[in-house]
């Protein structure tokens, strides 16, 4: 294994001919939250223009339909991508499976609609029979610790947790706020059963991968996919758990921690991949063609 990280790579474009299929993170690559990023929007387009196929694969706690409205309204435009795959998609498959069974909903009521034509009555903690957790009921205000009160609850009842969101935080802006991730470990460490619908764990993967050879046409191997993220929890680690190669962007949740979005500190980026045990293919601030 590298002893140091990859270095910097100006362009996209030099890394595009090795490959035929992405699957690129969606917020802190695409979008910050609150606007598309159009410099990583045109790479994607040229790529795709040039053959490739994108799968934008992304936690959020939503039914890939509903992701693709939200960057609709951030003006991601949809030539950039050919399909959206989501960790609500997968969870939607799980809850599927548990048909007749009350759920209580760890979250904002903006992430219902991950169990619209599901056969799944959403009951309160007392009368549920295992827990779908989307993320804090209000992550402007609240943190995971405000809700040691409820783990407990949960944890006396043994309930089954579904994580439909495994990040710990996520760019809202210039903000970082606090993601299903981060109340789901808490549930882990206070030994409750939690499965993590999303990146960095298999299943997502493969389903994306099943969406782009059906776009495709044929199989593909996974020594052409290359996965874009800006989280080394999430992106990098399930890239590598996967076994296939990682673009890893700085400018996005740990840019702080780098020493910036504009001139990452390359000593503290060599810090971050050494203490995960795992490395990159390529590094760019952002994604530019």
């Amino acid at each position: 294994m590298s002893a140091a990280p990859p270095p910097f790579t100006r362009h996209f474009a030099a890394l595009a001919p090795d490959y035929n299929v992405l699957f690129c993170d969606v917020w802190g690559v695409v979008h910050n939250g609150v606007a598309a990023t159009r410099e990583s929007c045109d790479a994607l387009i040229t790529f795709r223009r040039q053959g490739g196929t994108v799968v934008l694969i992304t936690n959020a706690p939503r039914p890939g339909t509903v992701v693709q409205q939200f960057i609709d309204r951030v003006l991601v435009p949809r030539e950039a991508y050919d399909g959206i795959v989501s960790s609500g998609d997968v969870t939607r498959a799980v809850v599927a499976e548990r048909a007749g069974e009350r759920v209580f909903h760890l979250g904002p009521e903006r992430d219902l609609p991950i169990y619209e034509g599901l056969d799944v009555e959403v009951a309160p903690v007392e009368r549920a029979d295992f827990v779908v957790c989307s993320g804090l009921f209000d992550d402007t205000k609240e943190t995971p610790q405000d809700y040691t009160g409820l783990i407990e609850a949960m944890r006396t009842r043994a309930l089954f947790m579904v994580c439909a969101n495994p990040d710990i935080v996520v760019e809202r802006g210039d903000h970082l706020v606090y993601c299903a991730g981060a109340i789901a470990d808490l549930y882990a460490a206070a030994g409750g059963d939690v499965l993590y619908a999303g990146k960095p764990y298999r299943p997502i993967y493969e389903q994306a991968l099943a969406c782009a050879q059906e776009m495709r046409g044929r199989p593909t191997e996974r020594s052409r996919v290359l996965a874009i993220g800006d989280s080394v929890r999430t992106d990098l680690k399930g890239a590598a758990a996967f076994g296939i190669d990682c673009l890893f962007v700085t400018g996005g949740i740990h840019a702080e921690e780098l020493g910036g979005r504009e001139q990452p500190d390359a000593s503290a980026l060599g810090d971050i991949f050494r203490t995960a045990g795992v490395y990159p293919k390529a590094v760019m601030r952002r994604l530019a063609w």
